[in-house]
């Protein structure tokens, strides 16, 4: 037999595969993952490993033999305190049965995919946008409609006359962050009205992720601790996936737990789906979940107070940098700026680390509207944040 080539094993797979670029997030990490002395402020999580009483939650289920194949779902009882979580957080009882367990966030926005969009289909998108939409969706062959959004230094916008008019008769599903990795922008209660709305008389899926829906700066302090949501004004049981994750509150990135509320009439097929990918999530790891949800507030808060000083440190330092420009993040904990006369984002963050020692996202990552951005995750100890912003502005300073 002849051995195949690599080019030949690589013709042989899916156009869709094989084509897809790697990310430039991606690019920038392997760059500088490891080196020495360098603040990565590259990808979204913290500085802080998931706190004790949550890991000790998990290694009680190891303990105890959890260690089997368990329910597709997720097991009863962190179903049921994500029900009372939720519950909580709005005001208005929800049911175990909307909720599903997934191997992290990414496995939830997979799922919601493969049960909405096939072969030809198109799924409209605002950017920029976390790029784990986009790349999905083209590699199971439908197309993400990239819709951008304007922006300005008082803030992101989104024209809803250009987002509805990018659906066509091939359209399944409007996809919205809010707030939004990478823009720190959340979206009016009115945008998610109108959304929901248009979606209704078109018979669209809405697919919300609202991972950050607990890291909300507004402007206004009479706005409540949550932002605006689609959990607010639509019911579980109309065309309205959610998909959310752990990673985020309570510290959890590395652990690759996630959930989904959807309506219960998909249970059976999300659950075939959950059991084909994966086969479910480890008992003793949701284990910990439960603890996270029922135990977890405490901590969350001081990511959250934790987030916001981040901000204003990083506001303050780029403020004073001429040709650096932004919104201020009413969400999230990500800072998004671009720089007068930057045109490949990837060279320049690239830069950064070689000369500066910290490690930035690249704009072009996150789609049409992106590229002449950069952006920093600012949910950082406070020490290594200070020191990260003024090895950056020395930078800028000196390259601008």
């Amino acid at each position: 037999m002849k051995r195949p080539t690599p080019e030949d094993l690589l013709n042989d797979l899916r156009p869709e595969a094989r084509n897809e670029p790697e990310s430039s997030i991606m690019t920038v990490i392997n760059h500088g993952f490891g080196r020495q002395g360098l603040i990565p402020l590259w990808a979204g999580e913290g500085n802080l490993p998931t706190p004790r009483f949550i890991c000790d939650a998990a290694v009680k289920g190891l303990e105890d033999g959890e260690t089997f194949y368990t329910w597709q779902r997720g097991i009863p009882e962190l179903r049921d305190a994500l029900a009372r979580y939720h519950a909580r957080l709005y005001g208005t009882p929800f049911e175990a049965e909307n909720f599903f367990v997934t191997g992290g966030g990414m496995q939830s926005i997979q799922t919601a995919i493969q049960a909405i969009a096939g072969e030809g289909d198109e799924v409209v998108l605002p950017t920029p946008a976390w790029p784990n939409y986009a790349g999905p969706l083209r590699m199971k062959g439908s197309r993400p409609v990239e819709v951008p959004m304007t922006f300005a230094p008082s803030g992101w916008q989104l024209d809803l006359d250009r987002l509805f008019d990018a659906v066509t008769e091939r359209t399944k599903a409007i996809v919205v962050n809010t707030p939004s990795n990478p823009l720190g922008w959340v979206a009016p209660a009115e945008d998610l009205l109108a959304i929901r709305d248009f979606a209704r008389e078109r018979g669209l899926w809405i697919v919300s992720d609202e991972v950050y829906a607990r890291y909300y700066f507004p402007q206004d302090e009479a706005a409540g601790p949550l932002p605006p949501s689609f959990l607010d004004i639509c019911d579980t049981e109309e065309r309205l996936i959610m998909t959310n994750t752990f990673s985020k509150n309570w510290a959890m990135t590395g652990w690759r737990m996630g959930w989904m509320v959807a309506p219960q009439a998909l249970g059976d097929v999300l659950e075939n789906l959950i059991q084909y990918n994966t086969s479910g999530t480890a008992a003793f790891m949701q284990r910990a979940g439960v603890v996270a949800l029922d135990e977890g507030e405490d901590f969350l808060a001081e990511q959250v107070r934790q987030a916001r000083e981040g901000r204003d440190i990083a506001y303050a330092a780029l403020s004073s940098v001429d040709g650096a420009r932004f919104a201020v993040p009413e969400g999230a904990f990500y800072l998004f700026f671009t720089l007068d006369g930057m045109t490949d984002s990837t060279e320049t963050a690239l830069r950064i680390i070689d000369e500066a020692g910290v490690g930035l996202a690249p704009g072009a990552a996150f789609g049409p509207g992106g590229e002449a951005f950069l952006r920093l995750c600012f949910l950082r100890e406070r020490g290594q944040l200070v020191e990260a912003m003024d090895r950056l502005t020395r930078w800028l300073a000196r390259n601008r």
